[in-house]
């Protein structure tokens, strides 16, 4: 039986990425400074550390996708990762803060890395389990916009929960996850049928080989854009502070509150950018997001400083706004239209059986993608001597390669299939 859409269900899931993304907003902001202050390491090995869970996640997440399509128990497929990885999750991550001792300051860290990556793919699988092709970019946009609402929470109210002790959003992140996993195990019933198109074993070697060698590459082809897209836009989301304070002369503060503008659009325009995706088609709005993104980045490296430094305006929220602050504005925009569309049209290219393990496909490239994008930015960078505006004219580089990709995929559009 195909199951119908729930806005109520789709949002109880996405609530299980609010918990999710305060979790890993809080990592990323204050990790980095016990390790600076509490344990004086080099910035190196700061750097490294906060690669670990992308390299976890390389190797975790894309398996553990193909054993959650395997797996039967009384209670589901995907049910057993989240109930296991998720309250060993948060209390590793409760623990963190309170560690003078490195040895056990990197036990919790790495126990945390672990058990994020062993949940993560199959509560992502669950949004194309329970929701009909047709639907699946405006659930997509639900929880992605679940996602982002955590991460300005994470933001506005870690810093004051932090200064009253640090070890508080912590805590916050902690009790997040262990109340999204039960709200979803209690309210989101996995289906017990699937249809299946493709009777191989799932596993995610079999289904890459398939993969690279079938005749009609639009599966091959849409995991080489994402991993394209995924490089151009570590650009922005990884150095535009260095490029802020380097390029731009503006203060560290200044360009971490010109990025939250661009992740404040992203959040606004999840929930149209998957309308958008089911009423014009999900390859033609990516294809859309691709050409305006990389119009931004081309914008960001040709227009001179001085003029992306005028203030246009003044918002509420967001404070003094330049022309770079709008640029970024509709990057948010831009990435939008790409991110939300991108993981239904991988799912809707297999069937019911597999949606796991091309979930961890997705999660393979874009990984792959987010620990080569750091590492290839950086070496343009100090091979130009220190010239931050060029990460913004290779960015769009890699945008066309995307681009060129996504002109040659021919499925992963809604799908109506009879009841």
């Amino acid at each position: 039986m195909t199951p119908r859409f729930s806005f109520g269900k789709t949002f109880l899931l996405g609530f299980g990425f609010f918990g999710v993304s305060v979790i890993w907003s809080v990592y990323n902001a204050y990790v980095p400074i016990f390790l600076a202050n509490r344990f004086n390491l080099a910035p190196a090995l700061i750097g490294f550390f906060m690669t670990l869970d992308n390299i976890a996640a390389l190797l975790i997440q894309p398996p553990i996708g193909a054993w959650s399509d395997r797996l039967r128990t009384p209670i589901g497929r995907r049910m057993p990762f989240i109930l296991v990885g998720a309250p060993i999750g948060a209390v590793a991550f409760g623990l963190i803060p309170l560690q003078t001792f490195l040895p056990l300051f990197v036990a919790c860290t790495s126990t945390l890395l672990l058990s994020m990556a062993l949940w993560r793919t199959p509560v992502v699988a669950l949004m194309p389990d329970i929701t009909p092709s047709q639907y699946r970019s405006q659930a997509n946009g639900i929880i992605n916009f679940m996602g982002g609402v955590g991460a300005i929470i994470a933001f506005l109210f870690g810093a004051n929960l932090y200064e009253m002790n640090p070890a508080y959003p912590f805590w916050l992140g902690s009790a997040l996850v262990i109340l999204a996993s039960l709200m979803v195990f209690i309210f989101i019933r996995e289906p017990k049928d699937y249809e299946v198109t493709d009777k191989t074993e799932p596993s995610l070697l079999v289904s890459l080989r398939k993969v690279i060698r079938e005749e009609e590459k639009s599966p091959l082809r849409i995991l080489l854009a994402i991993f394209f897209w995924f490089v151009a836009y570590n650009a922005i989301e990884a150095f535009f502070t260095l490029y802020s304070v380097n390029h731009l002369g503006l203060s560290e503060s200044d360009g971490a509150r010109l990025l939250g503008q661009l992740s404040l659009f992203f959040v606004i325009m999840a929930l149209p950018a998957g309308l958008i995706g089911g009423r014009i088609g999900r390859r033609r709005t990516i294809m859309t997001g691709i050409v305006l993104l990389a119009s931004c980045m081309l914008a960001m490296f040709l227009v001179p400083a001085n003029v992306l430094t005028i203030s246009l305006t003044r918002l509420p929220v967001l404070g003094n706004v330049p022309v770079v602050g709008t640029i970024l504005m509709l990057a948010g925009i831009s990435w939008a239209l790409i991110n939300i569309n991108s993981l239904p049209m991988v799912v809707d290219m297999t069937d019911d059986l597999h949606i796991g393990t091309y979930t961890g496909l997705y999660y393979l490239f874009s990984t792959m993608a987010a620990i080569f994008g750091p590492n290839l930015n950086g070496i343009i960078i100090q091979l130009s001597g220190s010239n931050y505006a060029l990460v913004m004219l290779f960015g769009p580089m890699f945008m066309l390669l995307a681009l060129i990709m996504m002109l040659g995929v021919r499925r992963g559009e809604a799908k109506t299939r009879s009841t």
